[in-house]
């Protein structure tokens, strides 16, 4: 498994198509969906740093929900394209912040707000030290 030295981007945005099975009968996304949509940020973030969960867990990092604060602002509506902005904001010695804002691209509307942390754990759910190249240099 090859791990990055250090991660080295600290945001990313990807494009998110609300399927008909995340809304309601009037075709907005319900509010439990956005959570799933978070994690597909910092998933992809991850990624784009050259990492993916499944080679973290491998080597006994493991990520939980510590926190998680979300503002709707305007309802998203199925197959309506948005835009996820995933933003790292902090990196500390056991937990990872980000924050995430979801947008209606053809207009600029935030749909969405969030902000999260995420507490590093081993295998057995015991607090541990993330790892350096999880540090930004």
């Amino acid at each position: 498994m090859n791990l990055p030295e250090h991660t080295t981007l600290k945001s990313c945005v990807i494009t998110i198509q609300p399927r008909y099975s995340e809304t309601d009968q009037g075709g907005v996304v319900h509010h439990s969906v956005y959570p799933v949509y978070f994690e597909m940020g910092r998933t992809e973030l991850l990624r784009a740093n050259g990492l993916a969960y499944k080679d973290l867990e491998s080597s006994g990092v493991f990520f939980v929900i510590a926190e998680l604060h979300i503002k709707y602002r305007r309802p998203a509506f199925y197959d309506e394209k948005c835009e996820l902005l995933t933003t790292c904001t902090n990196v500390s010695a056991s937990k990872v912040e980000h924050s995430y804002q979801l947008t209606r691209p053809q207009t600029g509307e935030i749909l969405a707000e969030a902000t999260s942390v995420l507490a590093c754990v081993d295998e057995h759910g015991k607090i541990r030290r993330i790892p350096e190249f999880m540090y930004p240099p």
